[in-house]
């Protein structure tokens, strides 16, 4: 009688190392991650004159005005876009950022507001080699998605300081605070109110 042979054997013992081998390879490797998506604060809302609009005299002999670059309260320093759902407790979306923090992108949108009224003979945003008669100070207090209220709503709060350059003295201050209603209830739907708000 003859001994079986153990050549079978050997075999499918390595069909099955193999096999055990590239299951656990692939639970190893990473998966894909959802990209981030990038959102803006524009002013496409706002209503600004044209380049060749009039400028009206009485703005040709007021003051130059430099508009700083707002500063952000602690928590709202980032790109990440800010959701509450319970007071005090600040929460970011993992898959929705701003393309700057907030307060890059509203210094622009400050200094087109301003000059769309004429009331400066020149509104300028720092840093800047040039001087004003008047300086602007802001903080964004707050850009947060409130989500404690069906519709939900975006809430901006911004503080602003008008200070005279010469005499560092605060000649008046003013705190905007706007909430509007989001259209969808998802990070978009944010975005887009934030957009109307500013």
């Amino acid at each position: 009688m003859r001994k079986p042979s153990a050549a079978p054997v050997l075999r499918l013992l390595a069909a099955a190392l193999v096999l055990t081998l590239t299951g656990a390879c692939s639970t190893l490797r990473p998966t894909a991650s959802e990209q981030p998506a990038f959102y803006s604060l524009d002013n496409a809302g706002l209503d600004a004159p044209g380049a060749t609009a009039e400028i009206p005299k009485a703005a040709m002999a007021a003051a130059t005005l430099i508009v700083n670059p707002p500063h952000a309260a602690s928590g709202f320093q980032s790109q990440r876009i800010v959701y509450v759902r319970a007071a005090h407790q600040l929460e970011y979306y993992a898959h929705s950022e701003w393309i700057d923090p907030p307060a890059q992108m509203i210094a622009p949108l400050i200094v087109a507001a301003l000059e769309s009224r004429g009331r400066f003979r020149a509104v300028i945003l720092t840093p800047s080699v040039a001087s004003g008669d008047l300086r602007l100070d802001t903080e964004i207090i707050r850009l947060q998605h409130e989500l404690g209220s069906e519709p939900s709503r975006v809430r901006l709060t911004l503080r602003a300081y008008l200070v005279d350059n010469a005499t560092r003295r605060v000649l008046s201050w003013r705190e905007f605070d706007e909430s509007v209603a989001v259209a969808s209830e998802d990070p978009y739907g944010a975005v887009v109110a934030a957009n109307r708000g500013v």
